[in-house]
């Protein structure tokens, strides 16, 4: 059903692109020059560089480039960058103060969501995010997978996708919750124990998982709080069998507790991270464990409980700071994620602007949306040098010096092609 919705969505939106609709996309040879007044290439800025692209990927970049027989595109005042990446996504959820998160997963069929989801991943990559890290359909059940597969096929306009299917919880952990208690409510990810957990990440990988998430704590139990949920064995156990498929496998994990175990366990990177002690930021620090920090999913819905964005800070948001300077102080490596779904897709450079906002260099920002997630990825992408994807965007002005210049993006290319552009 839901993939008649998409065909039947994709009938409405406008062609973004050249490029053939089907079964993949025609790799061109087209040669493109792009003439901005700056290049961030990732490690820093070049003023007066230009971009030379052939195809689908990279030529050359420089101050000065051979663009014989290239089709010239100036961009005037603006800078050129990798296309920003979204490490934490969540492309079947709209923002919470539209529909609660309760009734998105109970109430709103998977079509219905997916439909959505299309829209979605038009306005993230509109927005100059070209590639995605999606944790979790949220009971959408591998709606992520069946997504991507429309995006690679030239279907319908989107990032790169990352897919991770259900996701994983400890039984009884998550939610929906709230109904009759002789119900089996369907969740909003696949539960798994200590004799269930090699069969239940075999399993999403088997469906499409690029990533394996699992909830290391959650908000349960008889006390106030989130609390851990997966034992250190249950975790060691769901990494190494990740890991036997070639799959990296990140955990949503808030408390100190639940880090501590994740770090331990081996995992490849930790969401949130909002109760991180600088013990624990050492110890990802020195096994070179990211922090995806999502500090967007914070302010949003702080402000959709009533806070006007302006000091003084609920006590959420100033602990969310405390954790970040934490982290950063631990010499933690940050992947900029922001948790988006809670709030709109397409002010995902929210998150970047926060990071600045709490203390990170802009620079260093700009690294941990492009460079940092290329290499934790491990994909072709967040540099501009010869052979790399073609995966860039242009924004007015200098984000080095005003980081809300992510949010004026004028020309958005992917894998070469042109799916936004200010001529």
């Amino acid at each position: 059903m839901h993939r008649l919705i998409i065909f039947l969505c994709v009938l409405t939106l406008p062609v973004f692109a050249q490029g053939r609709r089907g079964r993949g996309r025609a790799v061109s040879n087209e040669v493109t020059l792009l003439k901005p007044a700056r290049v961030f290439d990732g490690e820093a800025m070049h003023p007066g560089w230009m971009v030379l692209v052939r195809g689908e990927r990279i030529d050359a970049a420089g101050p000065a480039v051979d663009a014989s027989g290239a089709k010239v595109i100036d961009l005037p005042g603006m800078t050129v960058l990798p296309g920003l990446v979204e490490g934490h996504s969540h492309m079947l959820l709209h923002a919470y103060n539209e529909t609660s998160w309760n009734d998105q997963v109970a109430h709103e069929s998977t079509g219905l969501r997916v439909a959505r989801a299309t829209v979605h991943l038009r306005n993230t990559l509109m927005a100059g995010f070209t590639t995605m890290r999606d944790l979790g359909t949220e009971g959408a059940g591998y709606s992520d997978v069946e997504l991507k597969q429309a995006v690679n096929q030239g279907i319908i306009p989107g990032p790169r996708i990352l897919a991770s299917t259900r996701a994983i919880v400890a039984t009884g952990s998550y939610q929906p919750k709230g109904f009759s208690l002789e119900w089996r409510v369907p969740q909003g990810a696949e539960e798994a124990d200590i004799d269930s957990i090699v069969r239940v990440v075999r399993d999403q990988i088997g469906h499409g998982a690029d990533w394996v998430k699992l909830y290391a704590d959650y908000r349960y139990g008889p006390q106030p709080g989130a609390h851990p949920t997966f034992s250190i064995e249950e975790l060691k156990l769901a990494v190494e069998t990740a890991h036997s498929a070639g799959a990296p496998l990140t955990v949503h994990s808030s408390t100190a507790e639940g880090m501590r175990r994740a770090v331990l366990a081996g995992v490849d990177s930790i969401e949130h991270g909002d109760a991180g002690t600088p013990e624990v930021f050492k110890m990802m620090a020195e096994r070179h464990i990211p922090l995806c920090p999502t500090l967007a999913a914070g302010y949003f819905t702080s402000q959709y409980a009533g806070w006007n964005g302006k000091p003084p800070e609920p006590p959420g948001i100033e602990r969310k700071r405390a954790s970040f300077k934490a982290a950063l102080d631990a010499g933690v490596t940050i992947l900029s994620g922001s948790d988006v779904g809670v709030f709109t897709h397409g002010e995902n450079a929210k998150e970047i602007e926060l990071m600045v906002a709490y203390g990170m260099p802009p620079v260093d920002a700009l690294k941990a949306a492009t460079q940092t997630a290329g290499r934790v990825f491990h994909m072709d992408i967040g540099v501009v040098k010869s052979g790399m994807l073609a995966d860039l965007i242009a924004v007015d002005g200098d984000p080095t010096s005003d980081i809300t210049s992510l949010e004026k993006v004028r020309l958005v290319m992917k894998g070469g092609t042109v799916y936004k552009n200010p001529q």
